[in-house]
């Protein structure tokens, strides 16, 4: 039994954060069943490019695999009452809509608790449901430049920079996922559910973490740093060694200790310019200049094999597909394989939440293709009332 096998989410959700914070639920077993406009042929990520063959995408199957697919054209007379069917014997309802739609399209808790008192309203938008910007749409670029992410990123003399990944998307779904396993556990505790109100903007924000009370509380301006260095920590960034690049952390004084003894320059460790955190963050230039010369001696592998030996912390910059074929990557199981009807050999990064055996893996779901089997075992319809809404467009042409 696998952890959220008890659990039962209808998702109004499309291309990214929305279904990554369901896919999380999905991993560990929950019934995840995404409701697809037909008008509007479905979740828009099983169009992204590339790789994408008709309907199905590898951008789609990344997110939507161990879900189900039902098309329901809620425009439609009679789609209201299927929802409400569905609703009835489900424990979330979960959206990732601008934050004005959940309430326009009834998918809140003082919408649906008449149909069941217990249900969990999730709502992951740009902005949240109340305030000035709730009708308005919000993409992960433009969260990373308005909480202030990209004037953190990138070189000093370069242009504000966002991550090279969705990182206020991703954040957002694992955010909204927390939200929805507390509103069930309150909901199965007392017996009444409630609305999740997550936005990427605030998890924007939050993760500003440290630098955001720095900032609120002192007023502290966040350098950007070459190299990508930790804004006070020295040192703590990527190094050019003679044939790439390297990852060199030191958050503690042995870890600095041990880098001066792997250099062989074990005088730096008792050099009062870089005795201490303050020390080298106030001397960061010359420190750093002793450090680049020496790493660009030898290449990385000579270096990360030294810096093994000596315990400290550090990594070989990777690009993708080096990452993918790590041998830690490989041990751990992490990239999965599966056969796909439409686009063949997929690989895909595992999940990384191990709760016990490994689950099962079912490839994401083609467009509508679980209508009648979710309607007719979780709402016990039968096949003439199937037929009868399919005849009157509630599914789709």
């Amino acid at each position: 039994m696998l952890p959220l096998a008890d659990i039962r989410v209808i998702a109004f959700e499309q291309f990214g954060a929305g279904p990554w914070g369901t896919l999380q639920l999905a991993d560990l077993g929950a019934e995840v069943i995404k409701i697809e406009d037909p008008v509007s042929r479905g979740d828009v990520g099983r169009y992204v490019p590339p790789f994408a063959e008709g309907e199905d995408s590898l951008f789609f199957e990344t997110f939507n695999r161990n879900k189900k697919s039902i098309s329901l054209d809620l425009r439609r007379d009679g789609a209201r009452g299927v929802l409400e069917d569905l609703v009835r014997r489900s424990d979330v309802v979960y959206s990732n809509l601008r934050g004005d739609q959940p309430a326009r399209l009834g998918l809140t808790y003082e919408r649906l608790e008449h149909v069941n008192p217990r249900i969990v309203c999730c709502s992951l938008s740009g902005f949240g449901m109340t305030g000035p910007r709730a009708a308005e749409g919000g993409y992960d670029y433009m969260m990373q430049g308005l909480a202030g992410w990209m004037s953190l990123t990138g070189d000093p003399d370069g242009p504000p920079t966002k991550s090279g990944l969705s990182l206020v998307d991703l954040s957002g779904g694992y955010v909204s996922a927390i939200a929805v396993l507390a509103g069930v556990w309150r909901a199965r505790r007392d017996g009444v559910g409630c609305d999740c109100d997550v936005s990427l903007f605030e998890t924007a924000l939050h993760e500003l973490c440290y630098v955001g009370t720095w900032a609120a509380s002192r007023g502290y301006v966040p350098p950007r740093r070459p190299s990508s260095a930790h804004p006070s920590i020295v040192p703590f960034q990527n190094f050019a060694t003679a044939d790439g690049w390297l990852v060199i952390a030191c958050p503690k004084q042995k870890f600095w200790e041990a880098l001066c003894g792997a250099l062989g320059r074990p005088e730096l460790a008792a050099d009062e310019r870089f005795v201490d955190f303050a020390a080298r963050d106030r001397n960061r230039e010359e420190l750093l200049a002793i450090l680049d010369a020496a790493l660009a001696e030898r290449t990385s592998a000579e270096w990360l094999e030294v810096l093994a030996k000596a315990g400290v912390p550090s990594a070989p910059v990777n690009d993708v597909a080096a990452a993918l074929e790590d041998p830690q990557t490989q041990a751990r199981g992490a990239v999965l394989e599966l056969d796909h009807p439409a686009l063949g050999n997929v690989r895909e990064v595992a999940s990384p939440l191990r709760l016990g055996d490994e689950p099962p893996v079912a490839r994401a779901p083609f467009r509508g293709e679980h209508t009648a089997s979710v309607l007719s075992e979780v709402c016990g319809y039968s096949l003439e009332r199937i037929d009868e809404l399919a005849a009157s467009g509630v599914f789709g042409a």
